[in-house]
């Protein structure tokens, strides 16, 4: 289960991660991706930005980043963000804290970022704290696409996406093999129709 709108009140329950953007006088939409780099779903997200001049932010995994060190240089010679998605793709309430902060620094190795992001979104507040006092701003979304959901149609995918975001959301896509054919429909055809509406895809900071 998931939800593809993040409620107000798990906002207010976790005030201290950040999970939309305040957005002034400008339509902005912030497109993140996790769990990459991917030999082919990264390029072809990059190759998409490019198309529409637009900016993103890839929360990738250290032991990715030591399998595709190419892909991952040329996100950032693109010039989008990167964020630390931990070493091994760990999942805060099944994993000792101990072990959980040692495996993001061991990504910090290989990503030089003071961007973090959960995987599946599943962090204690201890280790939130943790987290933030090694200088990570935490980063949520109130997007999420779906596209990691197989049981989920492509069509279905861009809907929740279209339906959802507006200026200062997160959005969150995946640039990994089982994403893939949800992201390669639904990324383009999002991209356009928010471009035709005005808006602006920008990096995180």
């Amino acid at each position: 289960m998931y939800l593809v709108k993040t409620p107000w009140l798990l906002k207010k329950l976790y005030p201290s991660l950040i999970w939309s953007e305040k957005v002034q006088d400008e339509k902005t939409i912030y497109l993140t991706f996790d769990d990459g780099p991917h030999p082919i779903a990264t390029p072809f997200v990059l190759n998409t930005l490019q198309q529409y001049n637009a900016k993103a932010t890839f929360f990738c995994i250290g032991k990715n980043v030591d399998e595709q060190p190419a892909i991952y240089h040329n996100i950032i010679h693109q010039d989008h963000a990167i964020g630390n998605h931990t070493y091994n793709h760990l999942n805060g309430y099944k994993t000792k804290d101990e072990e959980y902060i040692d495996n993001i620094i061991q990504a910090a190795t290989v990503i030089n970022s003071t961007l973090f992001r959960p995987p599946y979104g599943r962090i204690t507040r201890f280790q939130a704290r943790l987290v933030q006092e090694m200088n990570y701003s935490i980063i949520m979304w109130d997007v999420l696409s779906g596209d990691f959901d197989i049981h989920l149609s492509k069509e279905k995918c861009l809907e929740n996406v279209l339906l959802n975001t507006k200026d200062g959301s997160i959005v969150v896509f995946h640039d990994s093999e089982k994403a893939f054919e949800r992201l390669e429909y639904a990324l383009p055809k999002m991209l356009e129709h928010f471009t035709q509406l005005g808006y602006s895809f920008k990096a995180l900071h």
